[in-house]
């Protein structure tokens, strides 16, 4: 069987694609770290890939806000082509700043399809300042298919300054009704959650499961020794983070 191809795409700014990229094949998958320009271009077409992953950094310095300026790239530039990959079932994961460009461009929560509409934000922590740390997320009763079989709960980093996930309550309330809700910090309040998002949301996906969103960084936990108590606890030589690369790479394999 042929392996999943995965695109990890690039831009200015961009500093994750290396663990993202690890993650993939460890994961099964075959990779390719492709900056934007080579799509926008027609030098990479996207329909040749079976996943694209969006990494975590600081996209264009983040200027404006996170994430917007790739964001709107994508949705000035690359939608057309955005479609017809996902149309063709295609995956799409958005760590940290690739769940900002998610969220800005409208592909999350696309609640009711509606594409290109943002209807969601990743605001400035309530504590002003970036946050860096380890936290305890909740894995929901959800529709991703990047979650089949993960454990209830997860210790993952975050390190982000525009994390708090910000909604209406009707679509607050929508996306707990359609299960888009896939990762929760497991306590309210600071610094267990540790950018104040609104219901203590981690993470969240598109209606059809497809599309995934997450601030904390699950490829930077694949191994034990990712693990910041490593030499004194004792762990499973898996971390937490791979099993969510390797569901993606598990569904896309059936489409090979």
């Amino acid at each position: 069987m042929a392996k999943p191809k995965v695109l990890i795409l690039r831009t200015a700014g961009t500093n994750c694609d290396y663990e993202t990229d690890y993650a993939f094949q460890l994961a099964g998958a075959g990779t390719s770290l492709i900056h934007i320009n080579q799509l926008i271009n027609n030098q990479v077409y996207l329909t040749d890939y079976h996943i694209m992953a969006i990494p975590g950094g600081f996209s264009y310095g983040d200027d404006i806000a996170a994430g917007i300026l790739l964001a709107n790239e994508l949705k000035f530039k690359l939608i057309d082509k955005i479609t017809e990959f996902f149309d063709r079932g295609g995956l799409i994961l958005g760590i940290c700043n690739g769940f900002q460009v998610l969220v800005r461009s409208g592909l999350l929560p696309r609640i009711n399809s509606q594409q290109n509409n943002q209807q969601a934000t990743l605001a400035m922590n309530t504590s002003t300042k970036f946050e860096c740390r380890w936290v305890n997320l909740q894995t929901d009763k959800n529709i991703s298919v990047f979650t089949k079989g993960l454990k209830n709960k997860l210790y993952l980093p975050v390190a982000h300054a525009e994390g708090r996930f910000i909604a209406s309550d009707t679509i607050l309330d929508q996306l707990e009704a359609n299960g888009q809700i896939v990762f929760r910090y497991v306590l309210p309040g600071y610094p267990h959650n540790p950018n104040g998002s609104h219901r203590n949301i981690a993470g969240v996906c598109d209606p059809t499961g497809r599309i995934l969103g997450m601030m904390p960084h699950p490829e930077r936990y694949l191994i034990r020794h990712n693990h910041p108590r490593w030499t004194r606890e004792n762990l499973p030589e898996e971390g937490d983070g791979l099993a969510i690369f390797r569901n993606a790479v598990d569904y896309a394999s059936t489409s090979c």
